[in-house]
């Protein structure tokens, strides 16, 4: 599992848009690695996403579910990665969510 927290400085609003704006491009492809994410399922209460979807690398296909909490002052997004946890070391992880959610933030 991992949890990642940034802090911002927008409504909480222009936050659960980016956010949605940034699943919608994300499940267009990712191509820096041959990454397929499949299944997408997300649904918002109140300014919680709670997600799920299948990523599939040739003949591996794992689940991914998680949800992104949007406050005033921050977003935390926790999500199990399935199998792909044991493939990508965590602090890796960590640091490209971090740094993606701070570029969706700008």
């Amino acid at each position: 599992m991992i949890r990642v927290t940034v802090a911002h400085d927008r409504s909480k609003q222009e936050v659960m848009q980016a956010v949605d704006r940034s699943f919608d491009e994300m499940m267009k492809g990712i191509a820096a690695i041959p990454m397929q994410l499949v299944d997408e399922r997300r649904s918002w209460q109140g300014s919680t996403l709670t997600f799920s979807l299948n990523a599939k690398m040739g003949l591996l296909k794992t689940p991914i579910k998680g949800m992104v909490d949007v406050t005033d002052q921050d977003i935390t997004i926790e999500a199990d990665l399935g199998l792909l946890e044991r493939l990508i070391p965590k602090g890796a992880v960590n640091k490209t969510v971090g740094t993606a959610i701070k570029g969706l933030l700008k």
